[in-house]
């Protein structure tokens, strides 16, 4: 089995990346560290920003991720900032801003980096969706943000992922994609020869 070491305090989506990448039988292995990011609204940036780091941390090759919400009606806002808008707005914050709008479009952005101390290669993927009218659902082990309790995706609009049972969650990976998906095949397809 292939491995890769994936730099992030996040432990939903470390989670999500043993779920993915566990698939196609590439073991996770969570380095816990708070890495820097840039102030900028790129998310390919500040993904790269972040393996570089990682990468000197752990000298060998490894994974970052970073990942923005875009609402349509704000003209994408928060974009890469959600952990600003959640510190300053909060969920309930963000929900008020958005009374009375009847265009409820967003999606979730994520970029995986990879860096094998040569090359960085950046795995993309957006899940576009519509934003809740009211905060719902559970916490999951595997939840990236607070956004999750208020956020629909195109698997189900009747739910947030917040709502979504664990089968359910696990139906949702299997008919959507994800960077992490992305970039598991493409790590799979170019280690086939160490399989």
């Amino acid at each position: 089995m292939k491995k890769i070491t994936f730099v992030t305090t996040n432990k939903g989506k470390i989670s999500s990346a043993m779920q993915y990448l566990g698939d196609l039988d590439i073991e996770v292995v969570p380095y816990n560290h708070e890495l820097i990011e840039p102030r900028t609204d790129d998310i390919q940036e500040i993904a790269k920003q972040k393996v570089l780091q990682a990468y000197e941390l752990v000298k060998h090759p490894c994974i970052a991720m970073d990942s923005g919400f875009y609402i349509e009606a704000l003209n994408g806002f928060p974009r890469a900032f959600v952990n600003f808008a959640l510190d300053t707005l909060g969920v309930d914050g963000i929900l008020d801003v958005m009374r009375g709008k009847e265009n409820r479009k967003c999606s979730f952005k994520e970029c995986v980096a990879y860096y094998d101390g040569k090359d960085i290669k950046y795995f993309f993927y957006e899940h576009k969706g519509v934003l809740a009218d009211e905060y719902k659902g559970i916490d999951k082990s595997d939840q990236w943000s607070p956004l999750w309790h208020i956020y629909k995706d195109s698997f189900d609009l009747t739910k947030t992922l917040s709502e979504l049972t664990d089968e359910e969650m696990m139906q949702r990976r299997k008919v959507t994609g994800s960077s992490l998906q992305e970039f598991a095949k493409w790590y799979k397809d170019v280690n086939k020869e160490d399989n």
